[in-house]
């Protein structure tokens, strides 16, 4: 199970999400409490292995914008959350990096459709940090795709029965606080999927 942790903004957290066997680990570029600059996340993907992938998050950012933000922090992947047109991807591409579409479930939950690599189906209210429906997505989105939106530790396990998703994504639900996230919640969720998913 592919597990992405996201919203980090400080060392000692990405050290412990690698530790603990993330395989992405996102950097907010956009409107949030855990927003940093990229200035910031290039310090923070300096840190990270190669063989962990490091996520730039946009949300309704223009191309330009999220192009120069993700070159500037050195992000080996771009994830643009909300309802971008399939042209901002296309602009996009050039950059061979890989490209994650994040939707809620009333989207196209088709992974490919507009040519991202990674699709992720976020609860209706993304980053509220309130579970949802993971049932009524089963069997509806089709390739390599994370299931987000409400998940912590002590749910994630029945959240992957419910949805059967390719991966999970995780942020507020290893937060102890909108933005500040927790070492021993981190490990946990990788715990309990590595375990159990």
């Amino acid at each position: 199970m592919y597990v992405k942790i996201c919203g980090l903004s400080e060392p000692e957290h990405v050290a412990t999400a690698v530790e603990a066997g993330a395989d992405a680990i996102g950097f907010v570029m956009t409107r949030s409490p855990r927003r940093i600059t990229h200035e910031r996340a290039a310090e923070l993907a300096a840190l990270v292995p190669d063989h962990v992938l490091t996520v730039g998050v946009f949300r309704g950012e223009d191309p330009d914008t999220v192009r120069a933000a993700a070159l500037a922090s050195g992000v080996r992947a771009i994830q643009l959350h909300g309802r971008h047109p399939h042209g901002d991807f296309t602009a996009l591409k050039d950059l061979g990096l890989r490209l994650i579409r994040a939707v809620d479930a009333e989207a196209d939950l088709r992974c490919g459709a507009y040519d991202e690599d990674l699709l992720l189906v976020d609860a209706p209210h993304a980053g509220s940090g309130e579970p949802w429906d993971w049932a009524a997505v089963r069997g509806r989105p089709s390739g390599h795709w994370l299931l987000a939106g409400g998940l912590t530790p002590a749910n994630v396990t029945e959240a992957i029965a419910a949805a059967d998703p390719w991966g999970v994504d995780v942020s507020s639900g290893v937060e102890l606080s909108p933005g500040v996230k927790d070492s021993g919640l981190i490990r946990a969720f990788l715990r309990a999927v590595r375990t159990d998913g």
